[in-house]
């Protein structure tokens, strides 16, 4: 192997390790601060918190699922094989679907909760 090759998988690896940490780490943060959050509440029924604590959540885990895409694109680089190429083919449809759904359940909590927000302030008028 010339050495501009072992160069090349040795950053390669790096890199490759260094998204999937900051995919874990997107995780982890996103689960305290979440968690967080659901402690300094006094809530605990099916309400504008749970939907609050899901787009905090889900925000984070988007931001994860690129960062392990990414990671999956750039392993692929230094082994192209058919099989290696099928695989990434094959979680990259994966984790757009995943992304898109959660993306678009994401666009459409803040909706939900102003929506319960003011059903609750109705019934207290009421």
């Amino acid at each position: 192997m010339e050495t501009a090759e072992i160069v090349l998988e040795e950053t390669v690896r790096v890199v490759a390790l260094a998204l999937e940490f900051t995919a874990v780490l997107c995780i982890v943060v996103g689960f305290v601060k979440t968690f967080i959050l659901l402690l300094k509440s006094r809530q605990v029924n099916y309400s504008p918190l749970f939907n609050r604590l899901r787009l905090k959540f889900g925000g984070w885990l988007a931001l994860a699922l690129e960062f392990q895409l990414a990671s999956d694109i750039i392993k692929t680089t230094v082994a192209p094989t058919y099989e290696n190429l099928i695989q990434l083919g094959a979680i990259a449809i994966i984790r757009t679907f995943l992304n898109y759904f959660l993306s678009k359940e994401l666009n459409e909590l803040p909706e939900l909760i102003k929506k319960n927000l003011e059903k609750k302030e109705n019934e207290a008028d009421v």
